[in-house]
């Protein structure tokens, strides 16, 4: 088993503000990618952006700039 590791998890409120997420993070080389929302957290689309932890602050900045409302950010051991 591998071991978990704590993440920085963004969730959506749909599918097109996660697509939009990624879009922008590739455009930014913002690192993290698109998983399935894990089994801890309840949220709409049923995905979200995982990054690391350390990456808190450019994912923040991306979300504002991308005009990204109704996003939410936890800390999750994944």
């Amino acid at each position: 088993m591998r071991a978990k590791r704590l993440w920085l998890v963004v969730t959506f409120p749909s599918t097109t503000a996660a697509m939009a997420m990624e879009s922008y993070c590739r455009q930014h080389e913002v690192p993290g990618r698109l998983i399935p929302v894990p089994t801890s957290i309840s949220a709409g689309c049923g995905m979200c952006w995982r990054a690391p932890i350390e990456e808190r602050e450019r994912i923040g900045n991306a979300i504002t700039e991308a005009a990204l409302t109704g996003t939410l950010l936890y800390e999750v051991w994944i």
